[in-house]
This record gives C-alpha cells, sequence and structure tokens, in this order.
C-alpha cells in the first residue's frame, strides 16, 4: 500500500486567524519501506513570518518572499499527494493548514478520511508517555542529531521512520506478504517435504518404494514381542 507521510511549517497556529502555510515536505512510502522519492516546498505566505513561528522554524518573511505562492505549485503537491492515505503528527493541524490553502484557491479540500495521526497511535501504544517527535524519535533510538530546527521534510522524513515503530516495526518492510503469488497455487503440505514444490523443468520420475523386507518385517516383530507391558497389548 502507497502511503505519505507529510509534516509543514506555517506562520502560526491557526489557519482562521490568517496564519498561512509556508513549507510542505512528504515522504513516499510502499509496504511501509520508504522509496527514495520525496516532495518538498517552500511558499510565500503573503505575509509577515511572526518572531515566535521563525524562531521554531528559521523561515523569515525576507527569505520567502522570492518563494512560489501556493497556487503556483498546487498541482504538483497534488500530483505527488495522490489519493494515498496521508500520515502526519498531530495530523488535524497540518490537515487543516493544508485544506486551507486548497480552499482559499476554491479547491476541494482533502478528505479527512484519508488521515492517519501517528500522535493517535502513539498515544495508544504507549499511554502516559511523551508524544512529541522528539520523544518517540528517543524511544525508538532514531538519530535525529541534525534536527535543530523544525524543517518539514527533516521531520516527515523522522516521522517515516517513527512510524513504521509504531506500526510494527521494521520486520514489516520485509516485503513478505506483497510477494508475487504462486501461478501453481499453494505447494501441497506433506509429511516428507512440507514446503517443497516438485521442480516443473525436469522430467518426472516414479517415487521409490520404500518396503521392508521379510527379514526386516520379522527383527520388528521379534522387536515388539520382546517389550513388557506394551499399551497396544492391553
Amino acid at each position: 500500500m502507497r502511503e505519505v507521510i507529510f509534516d509543514t511549517e506555517t506562520t502560526g497556529l491557526d489557519p482562521k486567524t490568517g496564519d498561512r502555510m509556508v513549507e510542505i515536505g512528504c515522504v513516499e512510502m510502499i509496504g511501509r519501506v520508504e522509496t527514495g522519492r520525496t516532495f518538498h516546498a517552500y511558499y510565500n505566505p503573503d505575509r509577515d513570518m511572526p518572531a515566535e513561528a521563525e524562531r521554531v522554524h528559521g523561515l523569515s518573511a525576507a527569505f520567502l518572499a522570492s518563494k512560489p505562492r501556493f497556487a503556483e505549485g498546487v498541482d504538483a503537491l497534488l500530483d505527488f499527494l495522490g489519493d494515498a492515505p496521508l500520515v502526519a503528527h498531530n495530523a488535524t493541524f497540518d490537515f487543516g493548514f493544508l485544506n486551507n490553502e486548497l480552499q482559499l484557491l476554491g479547491r476541494d479540500p482533502i478528505d479527512m478520511g484519508r488521515m492517519v495521526d501517528t500522535v493517535a497511535i502513539a498515544r495508544k501504544k504507549h499511554p502516559g508517555a511523551k508524544l512529541s517527535l522528539d520523544a518517540l524519535c528517543t524511544r525508538y533510538g532514531i538519530d535525529r542529531s541534525h534536527r535543530v530546527k523544525h524543517g518539514a521534510l527533516l521531520d516527515a522524513e523522522l516521522l517515516a521512520q517513527v512510524y513504521v515503530e509504531l506500526t510494527g516495526g521494521r520486520q514489516i518492510g520485509l516485503g513478505l506478504a506483497d510477494a508475487p503469488a504462486d501461478p501453481l497455487g499453494p505447494a501441497p503440505l506433506t509429511p516428507n517435504a512440507p514446503w517443497h514444490r516438485p521442480s516443473t523443468d525436469r522430467p518426472r520420475r516414479e517415487p521409490r518404494l520404500h518396503v521392508a523386507s521379510p527379514e526386516e518385517l520379522e527383527r520388528h516383530a521379534a522387536f515388539i514381542a520382546d517389550i513388557k507391558g506394551a499399551i497396544w497389548t492391553s
């Protein structure tokens, strides 16, 4: 299954009061394995950058002034997102800003049914524990030493690793469940070779007969008769 893990950076906390999305980073996963495909963009919000927000992500109004507006890159973003489930940390926040940008353009919002919230997953798996991205990276031994400030793509890459751990660990990425189906159907289960399927590119040979000789049968009968108090004789 294809999933997209994403994160946003914004000018503040509430799009309803005029805050805007200024950065988005997306990581593609298939079968809970990163494919190497990513999407990253900065956007000019056409407004100032509050100092408290800039302290979090380091994106100044001067830096963003030369970046394209969301309207100029919306199609490329939507093409990358496709119809995949969208995974985010505290996902209602990120969905709120993303859908606000779409609605400002008169575009349809992204269906909230596609939302996967890793905070909700972590709260269920680790009740009472700290649930920040930093805390979960520490819990799972994920290196975040290069995370000096928040960054949408960096945080999405870290979250992708956290998401794998929250949903079963790294062994789920082995791809066993996605292996191509055997065109011959399930291998027959036999006492001698429970997982063996005969080769189809060699001439078929009749199975060898393994029948005890009269002498072997006689020795076996003598051995059985010498057993005292055998349960099959009671």
